[in-house]
């Protein structure tokens, strides 16, 4: 995890208290469960006792508030990935770190199904550098974006640079703002969803809320108010996958063109705003969620930084339709 391949000293916090030692890990390197469980079956990756000693934790082991690993690394493995030159738009870069403004429609890394045409791929060919702690395959990426989701993510160029990111991260230290188009109208201008999400029991594929899964809080703020759907301006506190999808949809207010969770949304809305709503379910061609703001501290120099990133054609054409029917 270190430039030098040095070992690597991490303190489990409340928040991660009594969750699975390789899923704990996993969040704490970054690092996939699958390559995390080799790293214990190696004998990788111990826990520093107070005394002194040291012993191997069991991959299923719950984890307690103060322990601290002692996690052995190897380098990455050379990446075979393939540079490609895809459209990308970079915001910002220095030799540390870059923030890129990604499209909707783009894999951020190779998966099963997606092997190239990545937003990996494109950083090989624009950038020089990438960090190697993400592993082979997700080089210099600190946070994700589902697919179907555009705007703003920050990338590592450096070892250094990834550390103290994911850092910030899991220390609520970076501000993510997003800009969401959900089914319905919520009564209060302002709601915090504090709800676990973890793998929906009926369908792997898919997320949803579920007793004893992981903390998710989500923070959501009306910014527009239309006859059948409103403009949110949406804060992440934590970042699980698929967390202001799954949210919004578990409250009956789910993202418009989300086939996943919100397929059909215009169904649910009955009455004189029933046509506007069909129109408005014509009108978006894709999921509309589109990461707005981003703001931390830069891990090196610790200067704020703070980016914007304004809706895509794509979206923003239905916000201008929509305006003049507002209430």
């Amino acid at each position: 995890m270190t430039e030098a391949g040095e070992p690597l000293r991490l303190r489990v916090g409340s928040e991660l208290a009594g969750g699975r030692t390789d899923a704990v890990l996993a969040e704490l390197l970054e690092l996939s469960r699958t390559r995390v469980q080799k790293l214990l079956d190696a004998g990788a990756v111990e826990i520093e006792e107070a005394t002194g000693s040291s012993r191997a934790p069991r991959k299923s082991e719950p984890v307690v508030e103060g322990w601290i690993f002692v996690a052995r690394v190897p380098p990455p493995e050379t990446t075979r990935l393939v540079p490609q030159d895809l459209p990308l738009e970079i915001v910002y870069q220095d030799r540390h770190l870059a923030v890129v403004n990604k499209a909707a429609g783009m894999v951020v890394h190779p998966a099963p199904g997606h092997p190239e045409g990545t937003l990996v791929n494109a950083l090989l060919h624009h950038l020089q550098d990438l960090s190697g702690v993400g592993g082979r395959l997700r080089p210099g990426i600190v946070h994700r974006l589902d697919r179907d989701t555009s705007g703003l993510l920050v990338v590592a160029k450096t070892d250094t640079a990834h550390r103290r990111l994911a850092d910030a991260l899991r220390a609520r230290r970076v501000k993510r703002l997003y800009q969401a188009l959900v089914w319905g109208r919520f009564a209060d201008a302002e709601r915090t969803v504090d709800a676990p999400i973890s793998r929906d029991p009926r369908d792997r594929k898919r997320m949803a809320v579920v007793q004893g899964g992981r903390r998710a809080v989500t923070h959501l703020r009306v910014r527009e108010d239309w006859p059948a759907a409103q403009l949110l301006d949406v804060a992440l506190e934590t970042g699980r996958t698929h967390q202001i999808r799954v949210h919004t949809a578990h409250l009956g207010h789910p993202v418009v063109g989300d086939a996943v969770y919100g397929a059909g949304g215009a169904r649910g809305i009955s009455g004189p705003a029933r046509r506007w709503a069909d129109d408005l379910e014509r009108r978006v061609t894709r999921q509309f969620l589109h990461a707005a703001e981003l703001a931390f501290a830069h891990p090196i120099t610790g200067a704020p930084e703070h980016f914007e990133a304004p809706l895509p054609q794509e979206l923003a054409t239905v916000v201008e339709w929509a305006r003049p029917l507002r209430r």
